[in-house]
């Protein structure tokens, strides 16, 4: 950050052009941001359990970016609009899949503690060779 901060300030010498940079500077960093449970997402299909995708996380995700995107919205800031809006899809994603498997989750955590079946991440691996 010291250092976008030192050469904005010192090559780039009007205002206009400074907000353009530093403004997808933030929209690059903030879609990363919510971006990175993507991963998880991506275990939780493969997996078919949410037991690593906590819901509270997700659901203040999505809080966030609403709250986010509908401050962009009144004042249309396209900075703070663009990785927002993304955001909330994000976390709408996240949701969508926490209602589609969390019956199955309980079912797997079910068969754990019964010693019916073993279910866990070593499922994973063989799941990723397939």
């Amino acid at each position: 950050m010291a250092v976008l901060t030192t050469l904005v300030l010192t090559l780039v010498h009007t205002t206009k052009k400074r907000t353009v940079i530093v403004g997808i500077v933030a929209i690059v960093f903030n879609a990363m941001m919510y971006a990175a449970p993507l991963s998880v997402m991506k275990m939780v299909i493969t997996t078919k359990s949410v037991e690593y995708m906590p819901f509270f996380i997700s659901l203040a995700s999505l809080a966030n970016g609403v709250a986010w995107s509908a401050y962009a919205l009144i004042k249309f800031d396209p900075f703070i609009l663009v990785p927002n809006g993304m955001g909330t899809l994000f976390s709408v994603a996240q949701l969508i899949l926490y209602a589609v498997y969390y019956r199955s989750t309980q079912r797997q955590i079910a068969a754990r503690k019964t010693g019916d079946g073993e279910v866990g991440l070593s499922e994973l691996g063989d799941a990723r060779k397939k």
